[in-house]
């Protein structure tokens, strides 16, 4: 092994560093174009002196939204029982038709169809 390449006649280090490093600086240079022409949104406009209002993430809004629906002495209902039936039901869903009987299956599919549409519909309704 003698370093070089010897179908073309190139060697490593003067040859291909120098093709890899060109490669690469033209890389970063696009990438440095379009972070200047595309710059990152920073999310939605801070407001400093307003009242600080945390909301969470994406996935937990619906039951954020739930939440604002048993205030006080109900609240466990709508962070502890309300979602736990939920899962039940959805894990439920691979035992209801395991005989063969198709009415359980459609059912099945309308429970976790229905569960789904309400968990988007409460995750839709906490942006308002």
């Amino acid at each position: 092994m003698s370093g070089r390449d010897d179908s073309e006649g190139k060697r490593f280090y003067p040859d291909y560093l120098f093709e890899i490093l060109v490669s690469i600086l033209l890389a970063l240079q696009v990438l440095l174009v379009l972070a200047l022409l595309f710059p990152p949104h920073p999310g939605r406009p801070i407001n400093l002196m307003g009242q600080y209002q945390p909301k969470p993430e994406w996935y937990f809004l619906w039951l954020y939204q739930l939440i604002r629906y048993f205030p006080g002495r109900t609240a466990a209902l709508g962070t502890v029982i309300i979602p736990v039936v939920m899962f039940a039901a959805v894990a439920a869903v691979p035992f209801i038709d395991r005989y063969g009987e198709h009415r359980g299956r459609r059912m099945a599919v309308m429970v976790v169809a229905s569960l789904f549409a309400g968990v988007c519909l409460l995750t839709a309704l906490s942006s308002f």
